[in-house]
């Protein structure tokens, strides 16, 4: 279902932002290992290392330095959607959609399972770990947001309020707060300790595919797809929306941060198959990148601002300095 949104490879790209305006595009690397789409890509805290996962069933661990495969780990059944490394970078959880459905902890220093989590009637398509490091939130297919102790390995709490597939998850790293985004085409913000929803955002007119907050917490970007697959800037403070960007000429796939708050970059799954770099003060476009084959679909920055991952359905992982 929506296999088109849900499709991802991965890249990495390497972006010098600290206190520069000017934004480099030379690729570095291309990583080569999947053999099929690349849905999502995470880096650990310290930046060194590089998650995938993939349409073909595995999540591959690669150094970031180097470009060198780690690790290979097995184990769904079915395609992973879905990949984030907990805070201090000691585990990895992992979620697939198709006929698996679980969500999978791993330890990231051995790469072995450490715990799957139950297996839900629907195929999962977000997760993303409180900002405390005590739960993981996912959602999916069943309109539903569950919250996992990672401890016990069950669900505390199920958020509901969706009426369709949730296909964003984010928390804000200051507040705590969770923000989703659906098919429904609105973003709901909640209070995980007692599962009140807090607000809701109704200014997209497509499906709401991906969401990311600020490292400061004062600023939350959305895209979405539909045939305005526009970019939003919200402003946290106020609930209020600052601008509305429609670069892009397809679905808005995935949005990541820079760590200075400065920059947030953007990709598509259009024929362009591009990259975008926007300045948040303003909402303009400094720079697109460009090299995938195919549609891109998951990018996230190093906690250290300076790599970006980004993907495609070209199979590839790159790295852009």
């Amino acid at each position: 279902m929506h296999r088109h949104f849900i499709m991802s490879i991965i890249a990495l790209v390497t972006l010098e932002i600290f206190g520069c305006r000017s934004l480099p595009s030379k690729e570095i690397h291309t990583l080569r290992g999947h053999t099929d789409s690349v849905l999502s890509v995470a880096f650990n805290p310290q930046g060194e290392i590089l998650a995938s996962g993939s349409m073909d069933k595995t999540i591959k661990l690669w150094q970031v330095s180097t470009g060198n495969l780690l690790n290979t780990l097995q184990g769904h059944t079915d395609w992973v959607n879905a990949v984030a490394f907990s805070l201090d970078g000691q585990w990895l959880a992992s979620a697939s959609g198709g006929v698996d459905k679980t969500i999978r902890l791993w330890e990231v220093k051995t790469g072995q399972l450490y715990r799957t989590l139950a297996k839900q009637p629907y195929g999962i398509i977000a997760i993303a770990f409180s900002p405390d490091g005590r739960w993981l939130a996912s959602s999916g297919l069943d309109k539903m947001i569950k919250l996992w102790d990672l401890d016990t390995g069950q669900v505390i709490r199920t958020l509901v309020g969706h009426e369709q597939d949730v296909y964003a998850l984010a928390f804000n790293p200051i507040t705590g707060e969770l923000a989703s985004g659906s098919w429904d085409k609105t973003i709901k913000l909640w209070n995980i300790d007692n599962g009140q929803e807090l607000q809701s955002f109704t200014e997209h007119e497509g499906a709401v595919i991906c969401l990311a907050f600020s490292h400061n917490g004062r600023y939350l970007v959305s895209g979405s797809g539909g045939t305005q697959h526009n970019l939003i800037l919200w402003e946290m403070n106020s609930g209020k929306k600052l601008y509305t960007l429609p670069g892009h000429s397809d679905s808005v796939t995935a949005v990541a941060w820079s760590n200075n708050n400065q920059f947030f970059a953007s990709a598509s799954a259009g024929t362009n198959y591009n990259i975008k770099i926007w300045e948040a003060s303003n909402g303009q476009l400094l720079t697109t990148l460009i090299g995938h084959n195919a549609a891109v679909n998951s990018i996230a920055f190093t906690p250290q601002g300076r790599l970006l991952a980004s993907g495609s359905d070209d199979n590839l992982i790159k790295l852009w300095q």
